[in-house]
């Protein structure tokens, strides 16, 4: 019995017939067989090359019209080049099926693994595309990497309720006191390594008795919250300097020049304090001046000659707004993860899938499907939400959020713990 396929195809020989008569499939492969018995010696045999393997099974497309029958035939080969050659004009010999008159005639000869190094070098292409846009990084992206890595690194604790700090900051003579871990994060990044966070709304006593020891600046937000810290502050602990943010901005989002220029423009707290409100107000100018060195305008003039910013004095608590279902949902996770800089995958019954580190979660969500829900100890970033967007993640949780619009396909939270 023949065997039906070759195990190894190299070449396909394609050839035409045309038949002047109505015949059938049986009709043209047995004339095929019929009239090149012989021909070719037995070495070239067609019984004894299919029933050995070495061709494979004769494919006939035949297309009946008129009173004729016109079509192709292939054969596939695994013999070499001149064997395939032979047997390809040995088929244009044949000349009638059954009673009808025939032509054959052999097209050409195709060489399949020609194909198949296609195919290689278009996948070829495909994954080095893959590769370059997904898992090799760009200068840029190294160098925050690095950047990342460093500052996480440098970040200690200090004291009894864990602080957020930079290396040392217990022989530091003079000290920055900022809002949060990632106003830490930020000020590391730029080479400012005296830093300690409040660690919240509540102040701990820890950072009130070091405040006692060393000369200290608060360095706040950009809007009311970080003059009500001021205030609060004033009240518990001992400041010498307060430092403010441009206006509707917060310390860990600003440049390296923002922060110098702001440090730069620090001011006694008391100063801060008898202050006007509008007084406070950062417009790229010092502020907080003792009253005799404003008096170079008379009021209407400065009014009309330096017109107010425009504030945002209700941007904190805008961000920090969560519904009781998000906080319900949400608030173990972020419990848990809470100083852990990681970040937990959640399925949309959510349950854990994986908990991976912050600085990996781009590229892992990439790879893991089935996400519903992200909940990590980090600044949800536009960037964090375009990705989930593009991979159907729907929530993303953090614990402080960035200045981007919304976006209406992945919810974007910020909840503190």
């Amino acid at each position: 019995m023949a065997k039906t396929y070759v195990n190894t195809v190299k070449y396909v020989i394609k050839a035409s017939f045309d038949i002047k008569g109505v015949v059938e499939k049986p009709d043209i492969i047995g004339a095929i067989f019929g009239q090149s018995e012989g021909l070719l010696g037995d070495d070239l045999d067609l019984r004894e090359l299919q029933k050995n393997g070495r061709i494979g099974r004769i494919e006939i497309n035949p297309v009946q019209a008129m009173g004729t029958t016109k079509g192709e035939m292939f054969i596939p080969s695994s013999m070499d080049m001149v064997e395939t050659s032979i047997l390809a004009a040995a088929v244009e010999t044949v000349d009638k099926v059954g009673p009808c008159e025939a032509m054959f005639k052999s097209i050409e000869i195709e060489d399949t693994r020609s194909l198949k190094r296609k195919e290689i070098i278009e996948k070829a292409k495909t994954l080095l595309r893959k590769l370059m846009t997904t898992q090799i990084p760009d200068s840029q992206e190294l160098a925050e990497q690095v950047r990342a890595d460093v500052r996480i690194a440098e970040v200690e604790s200090y004291g009894a309720d864990k602080l957020a700090c930079g290396p040392g900051i217990e022989n530091e003579e003079t000290i920055i006191i900022v809002e949060g871990r990632a106003d830490v994060i930020n000020l590391l990044r730029h080479s400012i390594k005296n830093v300690i966070a409040m660690g919240g709304s509540k102040i701990p006593q820890t950072i009130i008795d070091l405040a006692k020891r060393k000369t200290v600046t608060l360095f706040v937000d950009g809007d009311r919250g970080g003059v009500l810290n001021v205030k609060k502050f004033e009240q518990l602990g001992e400041i010498d300097f307060v430092a403010k943010a441009p206006d509707g901005k917060e310390v860990e989002e600003l440049t390296q020049k923002e922060i110098i220029m702001s440090l730069r423009r620090k001011i006694p707290v008391e100063q801060f304090l008898a202050a006007k409100p509008e007084e406070k107000s950062f417009h790229g100018k010092p502020f907080g001046k003792p009253a005799f060195q404003r008096q170079e305008f008379k009021r209407e003039e400065r009014i009309e000659r330096f017109p107010p910013k425009k504030t945002f004095p209700e941007r904190r608590e805008f961000t920090e707004r969560v519904s009781d279902e998000d906080k319900t949902q949400f608030e173990p996770f972020m419990k848990e993860l809470k100083g852990t800089l990681q970040a937990k995958l959640l399925d949309k019954d959510m349950k854990e899938v994986e908990t991976i580190p912050v600085r990996d979660l781009l590229v892992a969500l990439d790879k893991t499907k089935g996400i519903e829900s992200i909940v990590f100890d980090g600044i949800v970033t536009k960037r964090v939400v375009d990705e989930a967007k593009k991979n159907g993640i729907k929530t993303v949780v953090g614990v402080k959020k960035g200045k981007f619009p919304e976006e209406k396909d992945v919810k974007a939270i910020a909840l503190t713990v």
